[in-house]
């Protein structure tokens, strides 16, 4: 039963209060600024009960004054609070120190609201705690955003965390901010920060297009990146780079919002798929090349079958020419007449000889990485080497930019280069048998190097082996023998150089320069 109680003035019994400046504040701007504060609040005694209540405490509780006035403040407990909660409260203000906290309220209508609760304890000059200050504030919309917002969050980590994809948020900096459970398993079994190669390899991929997306902060749709090791097999990964923007919290951002752009990277290793399409990739290189060496060689026999057969023909030729120069009583006609008709005759052989000769297939120009090149060869190769013990020291250079060129032409230049190394290895009988390739990328320039541990090159044969039909097959100080030529060409249309080191010693090394341009 609600107990009578009279209204507690807080103008009676309270002196005029002077500010620092000697100003004389009225008691009844005190009560003023209470009944007119946007927060409810609540006077009681020492046992909670009320003795005042502004008119914001109505609004929030549904409450008039006349009806709160002598009821305990219990009156609005929805009954869910924690007791615990509670005992803290008492036992906080007790100790005549303020509490601050949240409790579930129950409205006049009937329904709940969380409060956001201060409770001061006012003394009397001898430090007895005579009443109570409530002060609250309705803060069930807040909290319901906040949790709103929390569990959004929660559920987008949720999402990001179980993801099959890795996925890795990084500042302008390329610091990382954040990353899921995919990422992490990828970064552990790749050995370094996998984001920051990656990045490196699409810079070194896109080039300027890179550079601009990430100036502008443009997103860069999925694009395929290779990494190769030099002591692992190169694996794949498919990448995508979104940006997005986030409102600085600071304090000095509050009213000149500034705005902190960052970097989401998805990643997707497609390794095993492209192992697949490699093996199939491989098998029709291996027939390809084939069918190319079978071709070359019938026309290395086709010309060299021409080169031997002009010698003859010169001769019959100059022979015929002598007669000429004969008087003509002296000059046997028949003799003429047979070699003029075997050098007609000769010289339709060797016509159709010549149109036996295959004809070179026009390649298109593409990009191609020269790292998968190579380790191409180095596959389709490795029977022969490890049939012949030959120990492969193969060294790229992670990260190689693409050169415009023609990947079969530039398949069989390095299949020709590479087994020469293996016959020459093979034929030095030597105790160590080491093949080294290196790959190396200049600001203008790729590089590939091939090195072997043969008998090396006689410095009177390093210009002929360029020679057209110069071989050494056979010689015991040899290493290489036809297709050089052919070699020197394809490099030539690359606009590249090939040379063979001078100063190398035991072995050869073979150094062959692509610049970095359309062919």
């Amino acid at each position: 039963m609600k107990r009578k109680s009279t209204l507690l003035s807080l103008a009676e019994g309270t002196d005029p209060v002077k500010s620092k400046g000697n100003v004389t504040l009225p008691a009844s701007v005190f009560r003023l600024v209470v009944e007119q504060s946007a927060l409810a609040i609540s006077i009681t005694d020492s046992k909670a009960n009320i003795l005042y209540a502004n008119s914001a405490f109505q609004r929030v509780t549904g409450y008039a004054p006349e009806e709160l006035i002598g009821c305990n403040e219990s009156i609005l407990s929805y009954q869910m609070t924690p007791k615990s909660v509670y005992e803290t409260l008492w036992t906080q203000i007790s100790h005549q120190q303020p509490w601050n906290g949240i409790l579930v309220n129950r409205h006049k209508a009937g329904h709940c609201y969380l409060a956001d609760l201060t409770i001061t304890p006012i003394m009397d000059n001898e430090g007895c705690t005579v009443y109570y200050l409530g002060m609250h504030r309705d803060v069930t919309e807040m909290h319901r955003l906040e949790r709103q917002v929390q569990n959004q969050k929660a559920l987008i980590e949720s999402v990001v965390a179980s993801a099959q994809v890795a996925i890795v948020l990084l500042d302008e900096r390329e610091q990382i901010i954040l990353d899921n459970q995919a990422y992490q398993k990828l970064n552990g079994d790749f050995g370094q920060e996998l984001a920051h190669s990656l990045l490196t390899v699409l810079r070194a991929q896109l080039g300027a297009d890179f550079e601009t997306a990430w100036r502008d902060k443009r997103n860069i749709s999925t694009q395929e990146v290779r990494y190769d090791w030099s002591d692992r097999a190169p694996r794949w990964f498919s990448c995508a780079i979104s940006w997005f923007e986030e409102q600085d919290p600071s304090i000095d951002a509050f009213f000149v919002p500034r705005r902190q752009p960052y970097l989401l990277l998805v990643i997707q290793e497609v390794t095993a798929l492209k192992r697949q399409q490699e093996d199939i990739r491989m098998n029709g290189l291996r027939m390809l090349l084939a069918e190319q060496e079978r071709i070359q060689s019938l026309r290395e026999l086709l010309l060299g079958v021409l080169y031997q057969l002009e010698g003859p023909l010169n001769v019959f030729s100059a022979a015929q020419r002598l007669l000429g120069r004969c008087e003509k009583t002296s000059r046997p006609e028949s003799l003429s007449l047979i070699l003029e008709e075997a050098i007609k005759t000769s010289r339709r052989m060797l016509d159709t000889l010549r149109d036996c000769i295959p004809g070179r297939v026009e390649e298109p120009i593409q990009p191609v990485n020269l790292n998968e090149i190579l380790r191409n060869v180095l596959q389709l190769s490795t029977p022969q080497l490890l049939a012949k013990g030959i120990v492969v020291e193969w060294k790229p250079m992670p990260v190689l930019p693409s050169l415009a060129g023609r990947l079969t032409q530039l398949s069989s230049l390095f299949k020709q280069l590479v087994d020469n190394s293996i016959d020459a290895i093979h034929d030095s009988r030597g105790e160590q048998r080491e093949l080294r390739i290196v790959t190396t990328a200049y600001p203008d320039r790729i590089e590939v190097v091939i090195e072997d541990t043969g008998p090396g090159i006689p410095s009177e044969w390093r210009l002929k082996i360029f020679e057209p039909f110069f071989t050494t097959k056979g010689a015991k100080q040899q290493h290489m023998g036809l297709g050089l030529t052919m070699a020197q060409e394809v490099v030539a249309q690359h606009g590249g150089i090939i040379d063979i080191d001078p100063n190398y010693h035991p072995g050869c090394r073979i150094r062959i320069q692509f610049p970095l341009y359309a062919v």
